[in-house]
Formats: C-alpha cells, sequence, structure tokens
C-alpha cells in the first residue's frame, strides 16, 4: 500500500464494492523458499468477513495450509506524465487502486467444493446479460465430479482489508481534471476510462480506508 496516507482515505464501503465488482486477485502465502503466488477468482461474503476460492490440488499453496495469506485485488492503472498537470515541476508517476485482504487461509471440506464452484460461476454469468447463465447441471453425468478431484475449496478468513486509491488526489483540482482528460485518451495501462473518471471524481474519502 502507499504509504501516502492521503491516498488511502477512500471510504471502505468503495473498497468492498471493487473487490466484490473484481473478484480476481494475487494470492499469496510466505514459503521456506519465498512466496508462493496465485492468479485466482472468489468469493467476498456478504459480511466481508471470508474469501472463497478453489485451487488446483497439486498447486503449492493448497499443500503448505493452513497460512498466513494475502489477497491482493489490482484494479485500473496507468502512467501520469508531468506534462499532463499543466503545473511546472512535476515529476512521473504512475496511479492505480489496489486493495489487500488478510488473513488465515485454510483448506475447506471437499463436500463444499460442487457448491462453491456453482456460486462462484453464478456470480460471473449473470454479469453476461442478456446470455443464459451457464450451470453446472449442463455436464454430462459424472463429468464434474472427475474434474472437481482436481481442485480443492479454500477460505481466507480476513482479518485486515487496507486498500489505496492513488488518483492525484494530492494535486490541486485543476491539475487533477487536466492529467485524468490525458489518461483516458493517452494512458499507459489498464481500463483507462475507469480510471479517467475515478481522477476527475475520487470516490468520497473518509478515515476508514
Amino acid at each position: 500500500m502507499h504509504p501516502n496516507p492521503i491516498f488511502r482515505k477512500t471510504e471502505n464501503d468503495h473498497s468492498i464494492a471493487f473487490v466484490r465488482a473484481r473478484s480476481f486477485g494475487v494470492l499469496s502465502i510466505n514459503a521456506e523458499n519465498g512466496p508462493l503466488i496465485s492468479h485466482v477468482p472468489f468469493l467476498l461474503s456478504d459480511d466481508t468477513q471470508t474469501v472463497d476460492l478453489h485451487l488446483v490440488r497439486s498447486n503449492p499453496i493448497a499443500r503448505a495450509l493452513p497460512a498466513q495469506a494475502v489477497i491482493a485485488v489490482q484494479g485500473p492503472d496507468s502512467y501520469i506524465s508531468p506534462d499532463w498537470y499543466g503545473v511546472d515541476d512535476q515529476v512521473p508517476t504512475w496511479n492505480y487502486v489496489a486493495v489487500h485482504l488478510r488473513g488465515q487461509l485454510e483448506l475447506r471440506p471437499q463436500e463444499e467444493l460442487h457448491a462453491l464452484l456453482d456460486r462462484q460461476s453464478a456470480h460471473f454469468e449473470t454479469q453476461l446479460s442478456p446470455k443464459k447463465p451457464w450451470t453446472s447441471d449442463k455436464m454430462s453425468e459424472g463429468v464434474m465430479e472427475r474434474m472437481m478431484r482436481a481442485i480443492v475449496p479454500v477460505r481466507l478468513h480476513v482479518t485486515e482489508m487496507h486498500s489505496t486509491w492513488k488518483l492525484n488526489q494530492n494535486k490541486t483540482d485543476d491539475a487533477r481534471l487536466r492529467a485524468a482528460e490525458h489518461v483516458s485518451t493517452f494512458g499507459i495501462g489498464t481500463d483507462l476510462g475507469q480510471l479517467s473518471d475515478w481522477m476527475a471524481s475520487p470516490p468520497d474519502q473518509g478515515m476508514s480506508g
């Protein structure tokens, strides 16, 4: 997380909504020979206390549980040129949104797996409207069960959430708006339209982000 507190004041509600919408992140734990990392889709519970996901059984993380873990959820990002501010004596930077979920990661009973997979697919399939959602009952008898032998259900018990919304809040409104306009057209990064919108109108800020 960025050390400047001005980028860490966005209200938790905005960070939670972003995490739910993204539902994909980088899972990492410490291991004897260094960090272990996996890129995973997940589901954040309604009360934000748990994150459910699945791993391939042979994944080194799955074999190292239980363990302390973090899921880093990355949002839009872009390089910011100093010329875009219209102000002298500026330096290059990178704007981005990211949320880290920390806690204890554990294996769950295998009998929970099928329901977890159904919940995960439903979460994403409903976003593909008007397409009729795919469901696991479309699979041939026995195929789903055979495939599930290769994966395991996992749960993160969330103890901390930290977020960074680095949107040039440390600049004047005019400079930030000029940079936002350039990001939408010339930015180098991902989801530039969303980043530009958030730069132009940063989410409400409090002291809990």
